[in-house]
Parts: structure tokens; C-alpha cells; sequence
């Protein structure tokens, strides 16, 4: 797989005006459609009050098309992220070698910069947690730190190994702190006020990084590479000094492209959960297990029996991954990525929604052991990369391989 491949440029072809808005998957199911133990319980009482009684599917449902931006042309769009606790504050990034920073609202949507100044392709950013600087990484070796609002360039730094810059990531505890990780398997923590590499702050994978996370206390990194695998670091969130903890094949001659962390996945089922973009063709959620993630969640259920473990625990203090669910997707050349919806914790039940090669972004229940899939949306005009929801899940931002960018309006907004 070449990741960040784009498709051959040719007639647009977008369905963005017959766009059909949603499509139930499955109807609403009973008890007896979910996993043992996920409902019903008190807590799942509480979550159907919270959403009013609706079901995940019509919590679900969306009303159509916000807006359309398509600035970049015909050059791909991997990634797609509103800012921090933020409703209309939008940021993409393009192969064309450029970030585009929106707004939504108030007034008509629009383009507020367009950060300029990568040689290559950009293919990752992130936002800090305070919104004020964004990172980006890009095929040109260099990791470029912005001032979003005025689109000043703070500050560049060269890839050591003069690798193209696959991914990065902030320190979740430590902004001061980026991860980057490189076609040369490297992944390091960089320091953002020198521009130097934290010492002890790097690491080794057995492919080219696609794919970074941090678990939501910053002590966890999660790493994913083209050879299907996904490791695991302890992270010193003053030092950033990397630990390797653990090694995962979860795609044997795949790929792993995206990387999603949350604390627990909803109230029935509160366990610390990994997302992950799989090729070929799954969409996978672990649990999160081992002595390490025990101590670092309050040490809930700290052994699996073996015959679950997707691998081995490398040592004491490993984190380590058990498969929960498997979603299927169409997922074979390009490096898609998913998302936890953001207030999941708060519906009836819990829901993920991924991009796929077929040009639809589909979610999925993760509560249930069969039907999973709740809804479609249709309206790109080739594989959907990216899709991001703002803090309140009134929008969802969606991203394709042809330069094309879909905010979809959520039904009960």
C-alpha cells in the first residue's frame, strides 16, 4: 500500500447536490441484539434520558449538506479537525502542500487563511489544546508550527533523517511537546520552543509511521505503521522520554492508518478503547488491558485471559490490545481515517464513523454484536479520508481524495 497515493485527476463527479443525507442501517434493536453486560443497566437508563429517548439511529440522522469547500482543487484532503471545544472552527490539510483554516459560523462559511510555506504535501496537522498554534507534518521533511488566526509560520524543523513526515500529534498534558512519526519508522518527540528532540524521545517501528495517538492522560502513545502493527510507548509527559512498552500485528500485511483513543467508549461499556483503520477492509476497536493501562485507569479488570489477547504483553507494564469489535469498510490503497463521536457517552449506546473508499462516511453502534451499521452518507466523489465532528456533534466534516470538503448538518442540531 502507498500511503497518501492520490487517484488520477479526471471529471469531478461529485454527488454533493443530489446529496441524500442519511440512510438507516439497521432498525432499533432490543437487549438481545448488544453485547452481554453493555444494557440494560442504570447507567444505560441514564444515557436514553440524556438523549431523549431517541434511539442511536436517529441521534444519528442528518438533515443534509452545511457547506462545500473545495479550495484545494483535485489535490487530496487526508485529514479534516475542528478545534478544541469548538463548534465552527474548522482546519484541513491538502497534498497540494497547504492547511486551510475555515470558519462556520457567524456569517456565511469561509476561508480564513490558507497557511502557505510546506514544499510537499501536508499530511498531517493538529491543533493545540488552546487553539492558538497548529502543527503540521509533511512529505517534505519538515514539521512546520503556525499561528492559525494571522497564518504566521512560528517556527520549522527538519526531519534529522530528512524523512517525509507522515503524522504528529501534541502531548495531550504537555502542548509545549509534539510527536512526529516518519517514513523512516522513526517516531520522536519534538520540543516546540527549540525545535529539538526531547532526549530519549525516540523510537523505532517496523514500517513507515502512519498513524499517531495519545490516550486521553497523555501517558500512552499509540503508533501505527504500514506493516500492520501498532506499538505502544510509555511517554514521560515532562520529558517526553519514550519507553517502548508493546508491539501489536493487528493487520498482517496491511496496513494501520488511523489511530483513535478514548477513555471508555460509553457509559455501559467503560473500558479504555483504541479505534483502528485497518488495511484491508476493517475497522477495528480494541480494549485497552495490561498492568500498565490498569494503573493508569483506576485499575479496572488488569487481566485478560490469554486466549483473548491479540498478542502477548511484551513485559510487565505493558499495555496491551483485546479485539471487541470488527466493522467491515472498503479500505484498500488509501489511508483512511475514524473518529469516536465526541458525546458518546452521553446517548443510548456508542457510535464511530469512519471514512471508506466506496465515497460514503459510514457509522457504526459499537454496542452491537451484529447490525452494527447505523447510518450512511453519501455526497463525495471518491474515497472519503477524513471525517472529524465538532465538540457538540451539531457538525460533521468530512474530506475526500479529490481536494473535496462536506460539513453535514446533524438532524437534532
Amino acid at each position: 500500500m502507498e500511503d497518501f497515493e492520490e487517484e488520477a485527476r479526471g471529471p469531478r463527479g461529485h454527488r454533493r447536490s443530489l446529496s441524500r443525507g442519511s440512510h438507516p442501517g439497521a432498525p432499533r434493536g432490543g437487549p438481545d441484539e448488544r453485547a452481554p453486560g453493555v444494557v440494560p443497566t442504570p447507567l444505560a437508563q441514564a444515557s436514553r434520558a440524556m438523549a431523549g429517548d431517541t434511539s442511536l439511529g436517529e441521534n444519528y440522522a442528518f438533515a443534509g449538506v452545511f457547506h462545500v469547500f473545495d479550495q484545494h482543487g483535485d489535490r487530496a484532503v487526508p485529514k479534516v479537525q475542528f478545534a478544541h471545544d469548538d463548534r465552527h472552527l474548522l482546519a484541513c490539510c491538502s497534498l497540494d502542500g497547504t492547511i486551510s483554516v475555515c470558519r462556520l459560523a457567524p456569517g456565511p462559511p469561509s476561508v480564513l487563511r490558507v497557511l502557505r510555506g510546506h514544499g510537499g504535501g501536508v499530511a498531517d496537522f493538529a491543533w493545540s489544546l488552546s487553539n492558538d498554534v497548529l502543527v503540521s507534518a509533511s512529505l517534505d521533511g519538515t514539521l512546520r508550527l503556525w499561528a492559525p488566526l494571522d497564518g504566521r509560520c512560528i517556527r520549522r524543523v527538519p526531519d534529522p533523517d530528512g524523512a517525509a513526515l507522515l503524522c504528529c500529534a501534541f502531548q495531550p498534558l504537555n502542548n509545549n511537546l509534539t510527536v512526529v512519526g516518519s517514513a523512516r519508522h522513526m517516531v520522536r518527540v519534538v520540543n516546540i520552543s527549540t525545535g529539538k528532540a526531547s532526549r530519549g524521545g525516540s523510537g523505532r517501528l517496523p514500517g513507515r509511521v502512519l498513524a499517531l495517538c495519545f490516550d486521553a492522560l497523555g501517558r500512552v502513545l499509540w503508533a501505527g505503521d504500514d506493516r500492520g502493527s501498532v506499538s505502544s510507548f510509555l511517554c514521560d509527559p515532562g520529558t517526553g522520554r519514550l519507553t517502548k512498552a508493546s508491539r501489536v500485528v493487528v493487520a498482517s500485511g496491511g496496513s494501520v492508518t488511523s489511530l483513535s483513543a478514548r477513555a471508555w467508549a460509553n457509559r455501559e461499556a467503560p473500558d479504555p478503547s483504541l479505534l483502528v483503520n485497518a488495511c484491508p477492509d476493517r475497522l477495528l476497536l480494541f480494549r485497552c488491558r495490561g498492568a500498565a493501562m490498569g494503573q493508569l485507569w483506576g485499575g479496572r479488570g488488569a487481566h485478560w485471559p490469554r486466549a483473548h489477547r491479540v498478542v502477548e504483553e511484551d513485559g510487565s507494564g505493558a499495555p496491551g490490545l483485546r479485539l471487541r469489535r470488527s466493522f467491515p469498510t472498503r479500505h484498500r490503497q488509501q489511508p483512511l481515517r475514524s473518529c469516536f463521536c465526541p458525546l458518546m457517552s452521553f446517548r443510548q449506546g456508542a457510535c464511530v464513523v469512519t471514512g471508506s473508499e466506496d465515497a460514503c462516511v459510514h457509522f457504526f453502534d459499537v454496542g452491537r454484536a451484529s447490525r452494527s451499521a447505523l447510518n450512511s452518507l453519501q455526497g463525495h466523489g471518491a474515497a472519503v479520508l477524513a471525517v472529524a465532528f465538532n465538540c457538540d456533534e451539531s457538525l460533521l466534516a468530512s474530506s475526500d481524495a479529490r481536494g473535496t470538503v462536506i460539513v453535514w448538518r446533524r438532524q437534532h442540531a
